[in-house]
């Protein structure tokens, strides 16, 4: 997929579901982060968490995002030893409730 764009990354997309107690999830988000951030080859992270929904199921909470120079990249580092870490963490903070995706992720300027 090319649109022109400048830049190319592929992105670890995590969407977490709304659980009844998913807000027990931010004591030990700092912690899954520190995990995360140790992944090989990456080169940054993003997270957001959902204000409103304006259309659609309505079961987000938060996403958060891991980005890498290629798809082997980013294999490899769920792969390694910190990404299976953060996996395993990942699942027990969230009791499974979230979806996990692979994006190629591209950027413009607004102007192109």
């Amino acid at each position: 997929m090319d649109y022109g764009a400048k830049i190319a990354m592929y992105k670890l997309v995590i969407l977490i579901e709304s659980f009844p107690e998913w807000q027990k999830l931010d004591e030990r988000w700092p912690e899954f982060l520190h995990i995360s951030e140790e992944m090989p080859g990456l080169r940054r992270e993003a997270t957001s968490q959902v204000l409103e929904f304006l259309f659609g199921n309505k079961i987000y909470v938060r996403m958060h995002e891991l980005f890498f120079d290629s798809e082997a990249d980013l294999r490899a580092a769920m792969a390694s030893p910190p990404g299976q870490a953060a996996g395993r963490m990942l699942q027990q903070i969230t009791y499974g409730n979230m979806v996990l995706f692979i994006a190629e992720h591209q950027e413009d300027d607004l102007d192109h």
